[in-house]
C-alpha cells in the first residue's frame, strides 16, 4: 500500500489510519491488549478491592507482604506494557505495509526489544517528570520530543539513546500538531472514564471492575497504535518515506 506524501503532520489522517489499523486487526489487537493489559488490570483491581475490604474489617492497611506485592505488581505491569506497546507497533507497521500482522511475529519482536523499550519508557517518564517539576510546559515538550521513540526502536533498531534522538529529529516542526492529537486522545479517555464511573454507579462495583479492565485494554490499543501511525506520518512528512521503505528494514 503506497501512501501519498503529506506536506505536514495531519491529525485527522493519523486518527483515521490508527482506527483503520485497529478495525482491520480486531482479534490481534484486542487479544494482545486483554492478555497484557486488561487481564492484569482486572486481577489488580480485584486485589485492591479485597485489600480495601480487609482494611474495613480491621486488617492492617500496610504490611511487608502488601508492599512487596505492590512493587512486584509495578514491575510486572511495566514489563507487560512494554511488550504490548512494541507488539502493537510492529502490527501497525505491518498492516500499513499491506501485510497481515501475525501474533507470533509481533510477540517475538516485542520480547527481543523488551529491555530497550523499558529503558525508553523509564527515561521518557523521568525526563518529562523532571521538566514538569520545573514548569509544566518543558515536561510536555520533552514528552512530545520522545513520543515516537518506541516506534523508532522497533523499526530502526537504533538503541535507547539513538531512538530518542531520532524521535526528537522526526517530531521537530510537528510538535504542536502532535500536542493537539494527544489532547484529543486524552479528552476521549476522560470521557470513557466518566462513562465507566457512571456504569459502576448503575451496575455495581463488580461489573465496574470488569468494564474497567475492558476499557483499559481498549485505551492501551489506541495509545500503542497511535504512536506507530504518527511515526509513519512523520517519516513521510520529513523524508517522503513510504511504508514499503520501512518494511525494507526487516528484509
Amino acid at each position: 500500500m503506497t501512501l501519498e506524501r503529506p506536506n505536514k503532520f495531519r491529525i485527522g489522517r493519523v486518527f483515521n489510519d490508527s482506527f483503520a489499523v485497529i478495525s482491520r486487526n480486531p482479534v490481534l489487537c484486542l487479544g494482545l491488549a486483554m492478555l497484557f493489559s486488561g487481564l492484569p488490570t482486572l486481577l489488580y483491581q480485584l486485589w485492591i478491592w479485597k485489600w480495601a475490604t480487609n482494611v474495613e474489617a480491621g486488617v492492617p492497611e500496610f504490611s511487608a507482604q502488601r508492599i512487596t506485592a505492590t512493587i512486584i505488581g509495578v514491575l510486572v505491569s511495566m514489563t507487560l506494557s512494554a511488550i504490548l506497546q512494541a507488539a502493537l507497533v510492529r502490527a501497525a507497521i505491518e498492516d500499513l505495509n499491506g501485510k497481515r500482522p501475525l501474533i507470533g511475529d509481533c510477540l517475538r519482536t516485542a520480547i527481543s526489544l523488551l529491555l530497550p523499550v523499558i529503558g525508553i519508557a523509564l527515561l521518557v517518564s523521568l525526563g518529562a517528570a523532571a521538566g514538569a517539576m520545573l514548569l509544566l510546559v518543558p515536561g510536555i515538550i520533552l514528552w512530545l520530543r520522545w513520543s515516537v521513540a518506541v516506534p523508532v526502536l522497533v523499526q530502526e533498531r537504533l538503541g535507547v539513546f539513538g531512538s530518542m534522538k531520532r524521535s526528537r529529529e522526526l517530531t521537530k516542526g510537528s510538535r504542536w500538531a502532535l500536542f493537539g492529537f494527544w489532547i484529543v486522545l486524552f479528552i476521549a479517555v476522560v470521557l470513557i472514564q466518566a462513562v465507566l464511573s457512571r456504569a459502576i454507579m448503575v451496575f455495581g462495583i463488580t461489573t465496574g471492575i470488569f468494564l474497567g479492565a475492558l476499557v483499559t485494554a481498549i485505551v492501551s490499543i489506541v495509545t500503542s497504535v497511535a504512536p506507530a501511525v504518527s511515526y509513519v506520518e512523520l517519516r513521510q512528512v520529513k523524508e517522503g518515506t513510504s511504508v514499503e521503505d520501512l518494511a525494507e528494514i526487516f528484509s
